[in-house]
């Protein structure tokens, strides 16, 4: 896809200046490989690369910028030094690589840890990054429920089944003062602040080019410990 038209459909999630070239490049390599990849193995119900962009780029990017509002690559503005520490993040139930990939692309200082229990997307992720030449990314092929010595700074979770079942598990991934990201259906924001009441949450961001669909973004409070029992 050209790199012009993915910067357009990406407009409504962020601002296209805070993309460089190199984004664009990598987000068409990732589309390509997608699709070849579809054909094969379920990744995604989305066929069109359009849609690809919007739906799952688009969203991915959204909660990027709003995990992490400053970028600190090279032609990007970047923090004053020794501001921001090295993150760990962690995508729960990755599939096809989303939202993890696309953080990492908005800010690769990142450690990223796809967690990801299918070994034919897990296959599929490990060339991903192979072929982007990202680094700092593991690829955990386990259930993340087996991760019981695991925790990270930020966790993300997106088109995940058995929801009310794996917050748990997700939020025993967050490190205390750490943050979980959901990107959900408003019908789950309910669900997800009744079940994780020892975080607080943030104001849900309305995703847009979309009816329903929100980032909820919870802070585990620092006095909290989970049990991995």
């Amino acid at each position: 896809m050209e790199k012009a038209r993915i910067s357009e459909l990406l407009s409504p999630f962020l601002d296209p200046a805070n993309l460089t070239t190199g984004d664009l490049n990598h987000i068409s390599m990732y589309i390509d490989i997608l699709l070849r990849w579809n054909s094969r193995i379920n990744l995604t119900a989305v066929r069109d690369p359009e849609q690809i962009v919007t739906r799952h780029f688009g969203e991915s990017f959204f909660a990027a910028r709003h995990l992490f509002p400053t970028r600190s690559i090279a032609g990007i503005s970047s923090p004053e030094p020794g501001s921001q520490k090295l993150e760990a993040v962690a995508d729960l139930g990755s599939g096809a690589g989303f939202p993890g990939i696309p953080i990492k692309l908005w800010i690769p200082s990142i450690s990223l840890t796809l967690i990801e229990s299918n070994h034919k997307k897990a296959t599929f992720l490990s060339e991903i990054a192979r072929s982007l030449t990202l680094t700092d990314i593991n690829i955990q092929t386990a259930r993340a429920e087996t991760l019981t010595n695991s925790q990270f700074d930020v966790v993300t979770l997106r088109a995940v089944e058995r929801f009310e079942t794996i917050l748990p598990v997700a939020a025993r991934l967050v490190r205390p003062a750490g943050r979980l990201a959901l990107l959900i259906s408003s019908a789950q924001q309910e669900v997800a602040s009744a079940t994780l009441t020892h975080f607080e949450w943030s104001v849900p961001q309305p995703i847009p080019c979309s009816n329903s669909r929100i980032l909820f973004i919870g802070d585990a409070r620092p006095t909290y410990q989970v049990s991995n029992a």
